[in-house]
């Protein structure tokens, strides 16, 4: 799980990394190659949980499912 946890820290990376005094093509390659690194630390985690444990976390990181109400038991949650 520290992998999968280390790759979801790592995409704050490409995020920051606009705002830094670097020059464009330095920002590019650190953009790339956190970019690569991410993907990589989650595949190499998920590989370590297990597929359903990273298949739910992945959905769970999915922005289109944040507003969706979640079935547990047949009951729907609202959340509230």
């Amino acid at each position: 799980m520290g992998l999968i946890i280390v790759s979801l820290l790592s995409w704050l990376i490409p995020v920051i990394t606009p705002i830094t005094p670097f020059s464009t093509k330095v920002k590019a390659a650190i953009i790339t190659g956190a970019i690569i690194f991410s993907e990589a630390t989650f595949w190499g985690g998920a590989l370590l949980v297990g597929k359903e444990v990273a298949s739910k976390f992945k959905r769970f990181l999915n922005p289109r499912n944040w507003k969706k109400k979640q079935r547990h038991n047949g009951v729907q949650d609202d959340g509230k």
